[in-house]
């Protein structure tokens, strides 16, 4: 088809009837003889279609291509034009936009080819007034017309602008949301990135990066830019302190997009918001009035945020009262003034008007009451005075509280151990528990405290100079001692008695029915629960978990340790780095709370145990217990102690006390020790 638009081309020019034009006289060639066809995927029709419709539809083709014309048509050529046809010079009718237009953001446009041409925002033949709701750089069109660019995965990596982010999330601002709902005055990218060009006026032609002192999203011009729509808002920010600090140069005080953000700006009303009530003071005012360098260069109070969060207000809206006085409240929205300043709403002769607008018949004297001190805050005078007395008895009375339960609890422990008893573990057993179970605490300790540096305990036992140091090395000292107790226990598995524990630790199919019956049990479907062997199911879950969290945590720590080590040497992939890193700290996580669920009810709180079982002191246990517990294991022989009182039962006799506590089997003579059931007597200590 197009070489028959072509030879009709040729035809009409030989005969000299012809001239490359676009108007609709039946002699004219038209450029739609050979670009009727839309080869472009960006355009919706045939450039002469688009042009019909476009602001420039009584331009001529050649009005705008100037560089073709019909003398030099080659129709027999691949290029009927000659050479590329030169890019169109818009300028030659816009002269005011091209002298204007000398840069885009950080890019000049006689440096740099990735600036946007003129096509680029406007388009090509379908050209429309910024009026015109078709238009490219109509507001509703605009965030997707800047998206074309600023979401150009090239573009970014090249100059590192913003991605799609600014943009969606602008389409969900109010401001993104008013403009799709018709309101065409609600500001789009335009209108806060337009700077003035020489007649005073913004222009879009004229779009500065923000380091650019004449960009209107400069720090310094961000309130103006701002106020084009919230004048009233604008002017009571300049009125304020931190509209004056910015006045005179002050780079960190807070402007308008510091409080309200950028492109995601919502009502105040919409919890998202940063002011929002219930958000306004730890996400917008906290973190400048928390900031250790600006309370310093300003002479600010620190603690604000936590004296206000511990007051009632405080308490309410963190409860979700959005109701409850905020920072905004007392101090003002924009027009922000210190206490010193005689019309600030805080200023002393003007706080009981600013409470009563909540409190309507508040006293002067109790508005005028601290309020960012707590409720029971007060460090002078009497309430010092009582303050210091109550933590006085605080301390006394609690601390009393848990002597008195404490050897209370301690004098059943006392009285467990006194009872017939059974060596339920030997003293290598003992000691690789007492191993295992110090290291294990050093353990969590001295790692949740990196995690948790901030935290009150983690303070109190490492802040101090070197403490962080410190840490480290004990964690790893622990550490040591774990994987040794480990090495250990796995040599003691080699000897006779160890490869009985390892024969009775096995799991079998006994277990599951053990845990079977233990659950009809629980839920009243037995009268009695199993009888358990050596070992019990719940005993044989927590040792495996142990052998498995150990190796677990040895490797990831040791990974951790020496990583340095192993990229540099080794060319570790940091991934595996990664991963080790998480392992480690949830299983640390894991293994914490299932001593604390599992094995503490187990040995502890378990009424079957309670006050405990006292196997794990020197693995000496309650003959009772052991045989509630274990009644299908080893038939263990019973010990006891006994106290021997010289005449003490001739009224008149002096006492006195031997050999105080003397372990011997049951029914037998003190002076007689008998073997344990692994060999060793039964006397220990």
């Amino acid at each position: 088809m197009r070489q028959a638009r072509r030879t009709a081309v040729a035809i009409w020019l030989a005969t000299g009837l012809g001239t490359v034009t676009c108007g609709q006289t039946p002699e004219a060639v038209k450029c739609g003889d050979c670009h009727g066809e839309s080869t472009d995927a960006r355009q919706a029709a045939p450039p002469e279609e688009l042009l019909k419709e476009s602001i420039h539809k009584r331009l001529e083709c050649t009005d705008c291509h100037t560089s073709i014309s019909a003398e030099n048509l080659d129709l027999n050529s691949g290029r009927p034009h000659g050479g590329s046809p030169k890019p169109v010079d818009c300028g030659s009718c816009h002269e005011a936009e091209k002298e204007i237009y000398a840069k885009h953001g950080r890019l000049a446009i006689d440096r740099d080819p990735d600036v946007p041409k003129c096509w680029s925002c406007h388009g090509s033949h379908d050209v429309q007034p910024s009026s015109d709701r078709r238009a490219r750089v109509h507001p509703t069109n605009l965030p997707g017309t800047c998206r074309e660019c600023h979401a150009n995965v090239d573009l970014v990596k090249r100059h590192d602008v913003l991605r799609l982010l600014p943009i969606l999330t602008y389409q969900s601002s109010v401001h993104g949301t008013a403009t799709r709902k018709g309101i065409y005055v609600a500001a789009s990218c335009n209108d806060c990135h337009s700077a003035r060009g020489p007649d005073g006026k913004r222009t879009a032609h004229r779009i500065l990066g923000p380091a650019d002192p004449d960009s209107p999203v400069f720090h310094f011009s961000i309130p103006d830019t701002c106020g084009q729509c919230h004048d009233p808002v604008t002017r009571d920010y300049w009125e304020g302190i931190h509209g004056q600090l910015v006045k005179r140069g002050a780079v960190d005080a807070p402007v308008c997009t510091h409080c309200h953000g950028e492109h995601g700006i919502v009502s105040p009303r919409d919890t998202r918001s940063p002011v929002s009530a219930t958000h306004l003071a730890e996400q917008t005012c906290a973190p400048c009035h928390e900031s250790a360098v600006l309370n310093q260069k300003y002479g600010l109070a620190k603690g604000r945020l936590a004296s206000y969060i511990d007051s009632y207000h405080g308490l309410k809206s963190k409860a979700g009262d959005a109701t409850v006085a905020n920072c905004a409240s007392c101090h003002g929205a924009h027009r922000i003034l210190p206490s010193t300043d005689a019309s600030s709403s805080i200023h002393p002769d003007n706080l009981r008007a600013t409470c009563g607008e909540c409190h309507p018949n508040i006293s002067t004297e109790l508005a005028n009451t601290r309020i960012h001190e707590t409720s029971t805050g007060l460090h002078a005078g009497w309430p010092e005075f009582f303050r210091q007395l109550y933590i006085v008895l605080i301390i006394a009375t609690i601390g009393g509280m848990l002597l008195h339960n404490g050897a209370d609890w301690l004098r059943h422990v006392t009285q467990l151990r006194r009872r017939p008893f059974v060596q339920r573990l030997s003293l290598s057993e003992v000691m690789q528990h007492w191993a295992l179970m110090l290291s294990f605490c050093v353990l969590v300790v001295s790692g949740f405290s990196l995690r948790f540096s901030e935290a009150a305990w983690v303070k109190f036992l490492f802040g101090w100079e070197g403490g962080f140091e410190v840490r480290g090395v004990i964690h790893r000292a622990a550490a040591i001692v774990m994987v040794l107790t480990s090495i250990w226990h796995a040599l003691y598995l080699v000897t006779r008695r160890g490869r009985q524990w390892f024969k009775d630790m096995c799991v079998r199919i006994s277990d599951l029915v053990d845990f079977g019956q233990n659950l009809a049990y629980f839920v009243g479907r037995r009268s009695e629960r199993p009888r358990f062997g050596r070992f019990s199911y719940m005993e044989k879950v927590e040792y495996w978990a142990l052998v498995w969290g150990t190796v677990i945590m040895s490797v990831t720590g040791g990974l951790l340790w020496f990583d340095n080590e192993l990229v540099r040497q080794w060319n570790l992939p940091k991934g595996i780095l990664d991963v080790s890193l998480v392992i480690h700290y949830y299983e640390a996580w894991l293994a914490t709370l299932a001593i604390l669920v599992w094995h503490i009810y187990g040995t502890v709180f378990s009424p079957a145990a309670y006050p405990m079982n006292t196997a794990w002191l020197a693995g000496r246990m309650p003959k009772e217990m052991y045989a509630h517990e274990h009644a299908s294991g080893p038939k263990l022989k019973a010990r006891t102690y006994t106290v021997h009182l010289e005449d003490e039962q001739e009224p008149n006799a002096a006492v006195s006390v031997s050999a105080a506590l003397v372990p011997r089997p049951t029914g037998e003579s003190p002076g007689n020790a008998a073997p344990s059931d692994d060999g060793s007597l039964a006397r220990i200590g």
